[in-house]
């Protein structure tokens, strides 16, 4: 390790070495613990809670089809190129420029979330363990993610491994006892013990609740070494999640006709309670960590023109991140970032549209693809995108017929395709990539 290096680089900047993949199956349990989260199940008990079993199991499978083809469309273009999404969007759509606001805007999102989870972690910690305050919880639970992901990952595999079978068979546990002695058949055909909530709505939820996950989704798959891969994990990481926890939890919320089922499931069963928070949430928050910093030293690069290393922006992160946590004050923030969260959808249509259908700067990253390095060069600005990409927030923001996530995602496809096809597709400014910094190039060709 050199000196001033903390942790690993982890290609951050780079295209991953196709000897440096994984298997399917090492990134499908990332994924799968991705979305069999403790989130996932406290969104399943909102859902049983205002709706019947098979109105929730047909918002599950349409919010989980939807999630599945953006992680696919996203995925097959990381695993194809390689490389960490904030990174790529300069060669698919936003040049080099946009695709500092693209990092910046996930890393403030996800670091947000972070901060969110690891308080909500340490509030239950607290309630099933004492011996430390909330914000001490706070920090011990937040800096233990950064360590881990630190390393990169690798060692996020590895924790993987562990913590995802632990969960899966926890949360069974913790669960059986409150379905035993309930009928199967009664449960399935019992009304909604809530308020009511709609098959739009209740797909909406199980959409918008991942939707960003979707759209980072690049950043796992750079590890695949195949679109099949891609393919598999998601469809098993996304069928077996959106199932087995978020019909567990509507299962739940039927048989104890209450949406608070977390509490009942934490504060029942002891130790197992806490190993379920534990488990449910580090699966989660160390990818949130993880993109997070790669969209900083993305935006660092873009910005500066300066490589720092993921490792030191990790550690500082988790640092911040959790320091927030302990101070309460990212709650204040709940609402700004899932404001936030309503940018991210354009981003994955404008991605998949440029790569796929109007290929203005596909043609830069096959040929350097076939050397294994980064375009020479990128747009600076791409006028057309940021139009579209404001427009198709505001689309998904204010319209309030379908799923808002998915009105902005295929409004910005749509309108980028349109775009590039009357030429308007173009690119203001070019800039040059050097060996992972960047340095801004007058409205010129490079030689």
């Amino acid at each position: 390790m050199s000196a001033g290096q903390v942790g690993v680089d982890d290609y951050a900047l780079v295209r991953v070495p196709h000897e440096e993949r994984y298997s399917w199956w090492s990134v499908a349990v990332q994924r799968f613990g991705q979305v069999s989260a403790l989130s996932q199940f406290l969104l399943g008990s909102t859902i049983g809670f205002g709706m019947s079993f098979w109105n929730a199991f047909w918002a599950f499978t349409l919010g989980a089809v939807i999630l599945e083809l953006v992680s696919i469309g996203v995925g097959i273009i990381g695993c194809r190129e390689g490389l960490q999404t904030s990174l790529l969007t300069r060669w698919t759509g936003f040049g080099h420029a946009g695709s500092a606001v693209v990092g910046v805007a996930i890393g403030i999102s996800l670091i947000g979330w972070f901060g969110i989870q690891s308080g909500v972690s340490a509030e239950g910690l607290v309630s099933l363990i004492g011996v430390l305050p909330t914000w001490a919880w706070s920090l011990v639970f937040g800096l233990a993610v950064t360590f881990i992901v630190l390393w990169g990952f690798a060692s996020m595999k590895w924790v993987a491994y562990v913590t995802v079978p632990a969960f899966v068979v926890l949360v069974a546990w913790s669960i059986g006892g409150k379905l035993f002695g309930h009928d199967a058949g009664t449960l399935v055909s019992s009304p909604p013990p809530g308020p009511h909530l709609s098959l739009l709505e209740g797909t909406t939820l199980v959409a918008g609740g991942f939707i960003v996950g979707a759209v980072v989704t690049a950043d796992m798959t750079r590890f695949n070494r195949s679109s099949a891969d891609v393919i598999k994990q998601t469809v098993v990481g996304f069928t077996v999640g959106e199932y087995l926890i978020g019909m567990s939890g509507v299962l739940l919320a039927h048989a104890v006709r209450s949406d608070d089922v977390i509490t009942i499931v934490t504060s029942s069963v002891g130790w197992v309670g806490t190993l379920v928070i534990i488990m449910g949430t580090l699966k989660i928050n160390d990818w949130n960590l993880y993109s997070s910093g790669l969209g900083v030293v993305n935006f660092v690069g873009t910005v500066f023109g300066k490589r720092v290393n993921r490792g030191v922006v990790t550690l500082t992160l988790g640092v911040v991140g959790s320091l927030l946590a302990a101070g309460g004050i990212l709650d204040s923030f709940i609402g700004f970032l899932s404001v936030l969260g309503v940018a991210f959808p354009p981003i994955a249509g404008i991605m998949v549209a440029e790569y796929f259908v109007v290929k203005q700067w596909r043609p830069d990253l096959d040929r350097s693809r076939a050397a294994g390095t980064l375009p020479e060069t990128a747009p600076t600005w791409v006028p057309a995108t940021l139009v579209i990409w404001v427009l198709a927030a505001l689309i998904g923001h204010f319209v309030t017929w379908g799923l808002p996530s998915i009105n902005s995602l295929i409004a910005a496809f749509v309108l980028y395709v349109v775009a590039g096809k009357l030429g308007l597709v173009r690119g203001v400014g070019v800039s040059r990539t050097l060996e992972g910094t960047d340095v801004p190039v007058a409205d010129r060709e490079v030689v």
